[in-house]
C-alpha cells in the first residue's frame, strides 16, 4: 500500500480492516449495531478506488437499500477522496431498485420495460390493480371461490353469506394477492410454477392453485395496463444480464459490487448483485462480491419478502473460505446497554429453538485507543431502568417527568420513545404535549409526518361511500378509514357493513346498537349530511378535517384539491371527482407534501422523537425509552382475526406465504421440496413472525447510548388497535413480556 492507503486503512478498527485489504473475489462483513458499517464501507470503498486507479471505465458500484443511505455513502466517499486529492470518480452509488431500473431501462428490448411507457406502481390491497384481480378471479373460479365461500360450518343462512362475500371480496382475496404475489415475484417463481406445486396440494382449499390463479390474472392485467412494480425492475435486468454479449459488456465495466444493509436482500436482489459482479467468461471465478450486513437487525420479513437465511447462507459459505469478518466492536451505547442486548440475544436462541432468531455474535466495547469521540459513553445513572407503572397513564407520567429531569439537565442530548405501533405513539403525542408547552421540550411524533401519501386513498374511500352509501364495500372502507385515524373504535367492519341501510338508519324492529357501533353510524350520517349541504370540492375540504389532519397533511389535501379542479376542468359532479382521484392514485402521479426530514432531524438535541421500533433502525439516542413491553404487544399473538375464522384456524396469506418460502429454502439449500399442510404451514410462519419479533425488540435495544428504559404496566389495552387515544377506554391486568423478567434480573 502507499502511505496514504496506509492512512486511510488506520481509520479502520479490526473487523473493518479485511473491507480495505479487499481487492477482489468474495467477502462478508456481520457487523453487529453501532459498529460503523458504512464509515468502513465507505473507507474501504475509497481505498479501492485509490489503489485500482478505478475510473470511468471501469467503476466500484455500491448499492444500499434507502436514498438517504446512497446520498450518506456518496458524500462519505467524495469527502475522502477530496481530502486525499483525488477525483471525485470511479464509482456510482444506488438503491438496489435504481441500479435495476437503470440497467433495464437501458435495453427495453431485453428487459421487456420501456420506462417512457410503464407506470410504476406499489399497490396496496385497496389498489384497483389488486380488486380488479379478485373479481377477474372469482368470474374464471367459481368453483374455488364457493369452496372458500363454504368454509367450515356454513348453513346458508343469507346474512351470512353476504358477510362471507364481503371478508373474501374486500380482506381475504386482496391480502392473499397482494402478499403472495410479490413473494413468489422476488423469489423468481413463475405462475406455471405455482400451478406446478399445486399439484401437490392437500389442502380443502387448494391454497397454492387458488395462489396461481390470483398471480397469473394480476401479471396479465398489470401487463395489459402497462403497470409494472418493483420486482418487475429486477427481473427486467436479470433479463438483460441473461445476454451474453450485453453481460460481457456490463460486467467489463464493474470491478466490484459493495452491499449494505444484505440482511434485508431477497433471492433475486442477491442473483442480481451477483450477476452484475462476476465475469460470464470465467464462470468459475468468484465475483467480486464484499456483502455488508446484521442478520440480526432482520426486521422487514414479515411484510417483505426479504429473509436473513440467504444473508446468513452466504456468511457461512465465505467463512469457509476464510473470506468473512465480523465488525463485533461498537462505540454506539454504555456497557450495561452492551450487555442487556448481548444477554437477550443469547437468551432468545435458547428460548424460542424452532427458528432461531440470531446469529450468535456478541456486541463488544472499541479500543480505548479508538478515534471515534465520545465512545461507549458513561451511563446515565444505572443506565438500565426496569420499571412496572401501575398502569399506562402511570406509564406516561414516569416517563414525562424522566424526560425533564434528563433534558433540562442535559439540553444537549436528547431522546427517543420507541413504540410498536403508531396508536402507542398517538396515545404517547397527546398525554406529553404539555412538555412542550411548559418546559420547551419538542415532543415529535414520527407517524404524524408519514401519512400523506396515504391521503389521496382515504379521500377516495369517503367520496365512494357518500356517492352510493348502500355499498356494503364502500360503507366498510370508509369505517375502516374512520378506525385508523382513531375516530372509532376497531370492531367487525364486514358485519357491520354488510347491511349498510340498517347500519346507518336501524328501525325500532332491528337489534340495539352498542355505543361503540352508534359513534360509527353518527359518523357516517354526519359525512351523508355534508354531502347534501356542500359542493364536491368544500367536500373534499370538510373531509380533512373531519378525519382531524394535521396541518402538513392539509396541507397536502389542498394540493389535491388543486390537482383534481386542474383535471376535471370545473365539472364538479362527485362521479367526475371520483373518476379523476381514482385515475392518480392508480397511475400513482401524486405526491404529498411532506415535511422533508432526514435522518439527522430525528436526532436534533433536546427533543423527544416518538417513533416506531422499525422505523428506528439505523439511528440512536442518548436516551431511550421502550413503554409497554407486554406479551399482546411483542413478541405478540399470531392469530386469525375474527372476521376470517370461518376459513378455519390459519389465515390463507400465511399459509400460502410460509409455503412459498419453504419451496424457495428447498432450492436455494437444495433440499427436496415439500408441501406443508395448512396448520403446519400456519404453525411455521408463526415461529417466522415471533423471531421476527425478538431481533425487532433487538433493534430497539441497541438504539440507546447512556440510558435505556423499559417498562411494562400491570394494566393495559387488550388490544392496542381497539384502544381510541381520545375517548374512554377500560383497562384491564397484562402480562408482561416473556423476556421482561430476564432484563429484570440484569437490573437487579
Amino acid at each position: 500500500m502507499s502511505q496514504e492507503l496506509v492512512e486511510l486503512r488506520k481509520r479502520l478498527r479490526v473487523g473493518q480492516q479485511p473491507l480495505g485489504d479487499w481487492n477482489g473475489g468474495k467477502l462478508a462483513v456481520s457487523a453487529v449495531p453501532g459498529a460503523g458499517k458504512s464509515t468502513g464501507m465507505a473507507i474501504g470503498a475509497t481505498i479501492a478506488l485509490i489503489r485500482n486507479k478505478l475510473n470511468q471505465k471501469q467503476q466500484l458500484i455500491i448499492v444500499t437499500f434507502t436514498r438517504s443511505a446512497a446520498a450518506s455513502i456518496k458524500q462519505k466517499i467524495k469527502e475522502l477522496l477530496e481530502e486525499f486529492k483525488h477525483p471525485p470518480t470511479g464509482f456510482t452509488v444506488y438503491t438496489l431498485h435504481g441500479l435495476a431500473l437503470n440497467i433495464a431501462s437501458r435495453y427495453p428490448y431485453l428487459s421487456g420495460l420501456d420506462s417512457e411507457i410503464k407506470t410504476l406502481v406499489s399497490p396496496n390491497q385497496n389498489h384497483r390493480l389488486i380488486q380488479d384481480t379478485v373479481e377477474e378471479w372469482i368470474k374464471r373460479y367459481p368453483d374455488f371461490y364457493k369452496t372458500l365461500l363454504n368454509g367450515v360450518a356454513f348453513d346458508g343462512e343469507e346474512t351470512e353469506k353476504m358477510r362471507r362475500q364481503s371478508v373474501l371480496r374486500t380482506e381475504v382475496l386482496p391480502k392473499l394477492t397482494k402478499t403472495t404475489v410479490r413473494e413468489a415475484k422476488s423469489s423468481g417463481l413463475s405462475p406455471e410454477r405455482l400451478w406446478e406445486l399445486s399439484y401437490q396440494d392437500q389442502d380443502d382449499y387448494s391454497i397454492f392453485a387458488v395462489t396461481a390463479g390470483l398471480y397469473e390474472i394480476y401479471t396479465t392485467i398489470a401487463r395489459s395496463r402497462s403497470l409494472i412494480d418493483y420486482d418487475d425492475m429486477i427481473l427486467g435486468a436479470l433479463r438483460v444480464l441473461e445476454s451474453p454479449i450485453v453481460a460481457e459488456k456490463l460486467q467489463a465495466g464493474v470491478f466490484g459490487v459493495f452491499e449494505d444493509e444484505a440482511q434485508d436482500s431477497n433471492p433475486l436482489q442477491a442473483e442480481l448483485l451477483e450477476a452484475l459482479a462476476s465475469d460470464i467468461n470465467n464462470p468459475e471465478t468468484p465475483p467480486n462480491l464484499v456483502r455488508v450486513g446484521d442478520p440480526n437487525q432482520a426486521i422487514n420479513s414479515t411484510f417483505t419478502p426479504a429473509d436473513p437465511i440467504y444473508f446468513r447462507h452466504f456468511c457461512e459459505t465465505c467463512q469457509l473460505e476464510n473470506r468473512f469478518t465480523k465488525m463485533d466492536q461498537a462505540g454506539r451505547s454504555s456497557q450495561i446497554i452492551i450487555d442487556t442486548a448481548n444477554h437477550f440475544l443469547r437468551w432468545g436462541n435458547q428460548n424460542h429453538p424452532q427458528e432461531l432468531p440470531f446469529r450468535v455474535q456478541d456486541i463488544h466495547p472499541i479500543p480505548l485507543d479508538d478515534p471515534q469521540p465520545d465512545a461507549n459513553p458513561t451511563a446515565e445513572g444505572k443506565g438500565l431502568e426496569i420499571e412496572t407503572p401501575k398502569h399506562i397513564y402511570d406509564t406516561v407520567e414516569r416517563i414525562g417527568k424522566r424526560l425533564i429531569t434528563l433534558l433540562t439537565d442535559h439540553p444537549n442530548h436528547n431522546a427517543a420513545i420507541l413504540v410498536r405501533n403508531n396508536r402507542q405513539g398517538n396515545f404517547l403525542a397527546e398525554n406529553l404535549s404539555n412538555l412542550s408547552r411548559e418546559y420547551n421540550i419538542p415532543i415529535n411524533e414520527v407517524s404524524q409526518s408519514q401519512r400523506s401519501s396515504k391521503i389521496p386513498t382515504e379521500i377516495l374511500s369517503l367520496l365512494k361511500f357518500l356517492n352510493r352509501p348502500h355499498s356494503s364495500e364502500y360503507t366498510k372502507a370508509t369505517l375502516e378509514v374512520l378506525t385508523k385515524r382513531n375516530l372509532i373504535a376497531k370492531q367487525d367492519l364486514s358485519a357491520l357493513a354488510t347491511y349498510p341501510e340498517q347500519f346507518l338508519y336501524p328501525s325500532h324492529l332491528d337489534p340495539p346498537q352498542s355505543k361503540t357501533v352508534k359513534k360509527a353510524a353518527y359518523y357516517c350520517r354526519s359525512l351523508l349530511k355534508a354531502k347534501i349541504e356542500l359542493t364536491s370540492y368544500q367536500l373534499i375540504s370538510f373531509l380533512a378535517f373531519t378525519l382531524n389532519y394535521d396541518p402538513s397533511e392539509l396541507a397536502t389535501v389542498q394540493k389535491l384539491s388543486e390537482q383534481l379542479r386542474q383535471e376535471t376542468e370545473g365539472r364538479v359532479a362527485l362521479d367526475g371527482v371520483i373518476e379523476a382521484l381514482t385515475t392518480i392514485i392508480n397511475t400513482e402521479q401524486f405526491t404529498g407534501v411532506e415535511e422533508g426530514e432526514n435522518d439527522q432531524e430525528y436526532m436534533k438535541p433536546g427533543q423527544v422523537r416518538i417513533i416506531t421500533m422499525h422505523k428506528a433502525k439505523g439511528l440512536d439516542w442518548d436516551y431511550v425509552f421502550i413503554p409497554f413491553l407486554h406479551k399482546n404487544n411483542i413478541p405478540g399473538q399470531h392469530r386469525v382475526p375474527t372476521p376470517h375464522k370461518f376459513l378455519g384456524d390459519f389465515t390463507l396469506a400465511s399459509v400460502a406465504r410460509s409455503r412459498i418460502r419453504s419451496v424457495v429454502h428447498s432450492q436455494y439449500l437444495n433440499a427436496s421440496i415439500e408441501i406443508d399442510p395448512p396448520l403446519t404451514a400456519w404453525k411455521k410462519a408463526g415461529e417466522l413472525q415471533t423471531a421476527e419479533e425478538y431481533r425487532l425488540f433487538y433493534v430497539a435495544l441497541t438504539r440507546g447510548k447512556r440510558l435505556l428504559w423499559l417498562s411494562a404496566a400491570e394494566n393495559a389495552p387488550f388490544n392496542w388497535n381497539q384502544f381510541n387515544v381520545r375517548g374512554a377506554n377500560s383497562l384491564q391486568a397484562a402480562d408482561p413480556s416473556p423476556f421482561f423478567p430476564i432484563l429484570k434480573q440484569i437490573d437487579n
